[in-house]
């Protein structure tokens, strides 16, 4: 208790010596690290990365054993078991299949556009907070005349540069967390794809689905 009450005393002097500017950029770090536990909870269970029962369903497919796979399928704890499952009990047309996929990854890529914002906006505002206390500082110079104590400006200029810190402080994670999460989901746009395209074809190699392949899921 005395460590929140603590941490809570830092929060309030932080927000206190950079002014609303920092209010903000605090806002919003706690937004994306929201967003963020969200994201990983999400993928977590959907089955992100998770790949081995496709894979082994795939396997079985191109060996012509056609049940086990729709059994490996069923079994498959990823968000992409219902496109195989799709393709492997009906044959549905490839834009069918893709249309499915890219609705899946979409759920996935939820929640990237507040992250992207998030990252842009903060370095931003701590630029714009940094801006102001150059001015406030500047204009007690001019007031003071030559009377200026050089500690007092000195101290107003690094409170002023504390805003563009805060503000690049809360960019620079959620910028490498929004790269690693793109990045998953561009391993299960790729997934798709091959999952796809070997239900439909069994036996392709992956050299033949490393070509353009019509109807391919785009990137959003």
């Amino acid at each position: 208790m005395i460590h929140l009450v603590q941490a809570r005393e830092a929060i309030l002097g932080f927000i206190d010596l950079g002014g609303w500017v920092v209010a903000v950029i605090l806002g919003l770090s706690v937004v994306a690290g929201a967003v963020v536990l969200w994201k990983l909870v999400q993928f977590r269970a959907l089955g992100v990365g998770r790949h081995g029962g496709l894979t082994a369903a795939l396997a079985a497919s191109d060996a012509g054993a056609r049940t086990r796979a729709v059994a490996l399928v069923d079994a498959a704890p990823s968000h992409l078991g219902p496109v195989l499952a799709l393709a492997l009990r009906t044959g549905a047309g490839r834009e069918r299949l893709y249309a499915l996929a890219e609705a899946r990854l979409a759920r996935l890529e939820t929640g990237f556009r507040l992250l992207d914002a998030v990252a842009q906006t903060a370095p931003l505002l701590g630029l714009f907070g940094t801006v102001l206390g150059m001015i406030d500082a500047f204009r007690a110079m001019q007031v003071a005349g030559q009377d200026v104590d050089p500690s007092v400006l000195a101290g107003g200029i690094w409170v002023a540069l504390m805003t563009t810190a805060a503000g690049l402080a809360v960019a620079m994670p959620v910028t490498a967390v929004l790269s690693w999460l793109d990045g998953r989901v561009a391993v299960e746009r790729r997934l798709a794809e091959t999952l796809i395209e070997g239900a439909l074809a069994p036996g392709m190699t992956e050299d033949a689905l490393a070509g353009p392949v019509p109807g391919r899921v785009a990137h959003a």
